[in-house]
């Protein structure tokens, strides 16, 4: 297949893995200077660089003096910052570049050097972010990709159970005569449906309704019973359904009452037009030995009254074909093909369907341990 989940939960794993250690030594590194010492080294180093800024071009050269000192003043509660905290240093030396009578640009720029000792924490709260938000993704993927891990291991645990069909079965000797049988009846519905009376069909739809294996739509009550009591009810279904179409004038040299027929047939329509040979079909893959043989018994009068003797010859041949001894062989193969895609079918054609499921569950267990190991409170 396309996508393997089972390498996906795995690359997934890795990733989030990947994504925790960044995160962690992220923590640690702050964690080492103090979270809190890291956070007030980083305000202290934006409230300055925003006093730079909304001064400069005030303050420089021979500025507005009141501009001067309102920026010296705020400059220096900004950089004014205890001994101990990181980058310290960058502070005083960014104040003493700015601590002049007259300021030029340069004296900016040298301000704003010396404090790059203290943006590199800002840096390292930015990078913290976004190793929050990579973790929590990477998380999240990690369990998506378990899921869809957890549904392909079931998925290949069907395909191992499955690994006792003989792919090599020649499926054709199953499958040629159900398909042939399969077309003919239908076909021979299809004329019956057209040929025969409606009150013929719709008994037989009722003697079919009365068999277990036989699943069809019985006439809606208020249309059997108009087909029963109406002369119209001797034309076929067919006619019936050209009928409905009529213009009242025209219905009323066919039908002695357009409005019976129109109230009839006209709101069953769906119901007329979806009648076909499909209930007397056989599935594929075909039912179980005994199972198909007695579904074959039921079916053999039925479609006896509607189909020619070469159809109802192709269902007892495989009524015996049923019966046969190596017929499981034949219907397990035709399940199991029909069952799986090509990828799963060449797992049991290369015998490795078992360590598939192996490497699977192998991979949900590591998946599961990553999960485990990078969980955060």
């Amino acid at each position: 297949m396309a996508d393997d989940p089972v390498a996906e939960a795995g690359e997934a794993a890795a990733r989030l893995r990947e994504r925790y250690d960044e995160l962690r030594r992220i923590e640690s590194r702050i964690d080492g200077y103090g979270r809190d010492r890291v956070e007030a080294a980083a305000d202290a180093y934006r409230r300055a660089h925003r006093i730079l800024d909304r001064y400069e071009e005030d303050a420089v050269g021979s500025g507005d003096f009141e501009s001067y000192v309102r920026f010296r003043g705020e400059f220096g509660d900004a950089v004014d910052v205890d001994e101990d905290l990181p980058a310290s240093d960058g502070f005083e030396a960014a104040d003493g570049a700015v601590d002049k009578r007259r300021l030029s640009e340069s004296d900016f720029a040298a301000a704003r050097e010396a404090l790059e000792p203290a943006g590199e924490f800002v840096d390292l709260l930015e990078a913290y972010d976004d190793a929050v938000d990579d973790y929590r993704a990477a998380r999240k993927a990690a369990r998506e990709a378990r899921k869809r891990l957890e549904s392909r291991l079931d998925e290949l645990r069907e395909v191992a159970e499955m690994a006792d069909a003989d792919l090599d079965a020649d499926l054709d000797r199953l499958r040629d005569p159900i398909e042939a049988y399969d077309e003919s009846v239908r076909e021979a519905f299809r004329e019956f449906f057209k040929s025969a009376s409606a009150r013929e069909v719709f008994e037989f739809l009722d003697r079919a309704d009365g068999t277990p294996f036989v699943d069809v739509d019985v006439p809606p009550t208020d249309l059997a019973e108009y087909v029963e009591t109406h002369a119209a009810g001797e034309e076929p279904p067919a006619t019936l359904l050209e009928y409905a179409d009529y213009t009242n004038s025209k219905l009323e040299h066919y039908v002695d009452d357009p409005g019976a027929l129109r109230t009839a047939v006209a709101v069953h329509r769906t119901y007329l037009e979806r009648l076909d040979g499909g209930p007397l079909t056989l599935d594929w893959p075909p039912k179980p030995g005994d199972e198909l043989a007695y579904e074959i018994d039921e079916l053999v009068p039925l479609v006896g009254r509607i189909a020619d003797d070469d159809t109802v010859a192709t269902l007892r041949s495989v009524r015996e074909l049923a019966r046969s001894d190596g017929y499981e062989r034949l219907r397990r193969a035709a399940e199991v093909r029909d069952a799986l895609d090509d990828p799963d079918l060449s797992l049991i054609e290369r015998g490795e369907a078992a360590d598939r499921v192996e490497t699977a569950a192998e991979t949900r267990s590591l998946v599961d341990d990553v999960l485990a190991e990078t969980e955060r409170e």
